[in-house]
This record gives structure tokens, sequence and C-alpha cells, in this order.
């Protein structure tokens, strides 16, 4: 019995949401070719949520939405939330991830052409993407006033889970379209 409360256990734990006793039945059956007793799945998961209870661990199995689902305990929920919060203020937003796929490919590059190809100011953007050491400068350059070179920083690489570079998706070529109205017509040029 211990071995099929490690799988139901695995299965739980796996799940994104709530698993119902169904879908553990159900993926059992693929793994033993036999369907196993209802009971036998309940009683296994009313140890497991014995075995949570404890003060051992910091989450517990509960039952929600018909089904079974690992929770954090309430004495650490002012853990989660805090870690929570901090992982929402390391996201990106729309700005700033453009202005960061532009560094990334112009590499290194400066503000007033990353504004140029944005077509608005970025100083918020670039400011954010310093502080989350995500670009960095890399000097200046020799154009007039000497604008400030950025480039993409190791952190950008461990962020994005990228080994290199080469890694980067390969920006395809884009033919730009002509833009006509209406058709010409030959046969009103004047001989």
């Amino acid at each position: 019995m211990d071995q099929l409360e490690r799988y139901i256990e695995s299965l739980i734990f796996a799940a994104d949401q709530a698993i119902t006793e169904q879908e553990i039945s159900d993926a059992l059956f693929k793994l033993f070719e036999s369907r196993l007793q209802v009971s036998d799945i309940q009683k296994a998961i009313a140890r497991l949520m014995e075995k949570y209870a404890t003060d051992d661990f910091a989450f517990e199995l509960v039952e929600i939405s018909n089904g079974f689902q690992f929770m954090t305990k309430g004495a650490y929920h002012h853990v989660v939330s805090e870690y929570l919060k901090q992982l929402s203020k390391k996201r990106l937003s729309g700005a700033a991830l453009e202005t960061l796929s532009i560094i990334a490919y112009k590499q290194p590059v400066t503000k007033p052409v990353i504004e140029q190809i944005r077509g608005v100011s970025s100083d918020y953007s670039i400011q954010k993407l310093l502080e989350k050491n995500l670009i960095e400068i890399q000097g200046r350059d020799d154009g007039p006033g000497k604008p400030l070179l950025y480039a993409t920083s190791a952190r950008f690489m461990d962020y994005f889970g990228l080994r290199s570079m080469k890694d980067l998706p390969i920006l395809k070529d884009f033919k730009e379209v002509e833009n006509q109205v209406g058709v010409e017509d030959s046969s009103l040029e004047e001989e």
C-alpha cells in the first residue's frame, strides 16, 4: 500500500488543480492495467491527509472542488503572500519587454535608437531594466552627445533561460508592402 500512496501523492503534486478520485483512478488504471478498488484509493488519500496534517510539513492535503490538492497551511500564508508580491514586482511590463527585445537584438544600442524604433520615450523602461539588472551600460557611443550604450546582462540570460545569444528567436525577414491605392491604368497615360 505504501507504493500506492506514493503514486497518488505524485499525481496530486503534479496536478495544477484539484485532482478527483476518478482522475487518480484513471491514471493508475493506465499504470497497473487494472482498476483499483475505490476504497483502496480513499484509504491511501486518508493516510496522506493524516501524514501532511502533522507539524512536520508547511503544506497539507485538502479536499477541494470534489478533488484533492496540496495547499500551504494557514500559518505560512504571510510568507507565501510576501513571496508572491515580490514575484509580481519582477514581472516586466509590455513597454519594458519591448525595450528589452530591442536592446537584445540591436546591442549595443543607444537610447535615441531605441526611442526611434519604439516611437516613444523609453526613459522609464530603461530605468526599470537597469534596476532589475537585465541590461547594463556598455560605454558611450561616438555620436553627437556621446549617448550611453545599452546591452543585455548575464542576468538577462538567466531570466530567460538562455545559454547564449544564439538561443534568441531569429527575427524573420519582413518585406515592406508597397502602399498603393487603386490600380495603375496605362490607358490613361498621355502620349
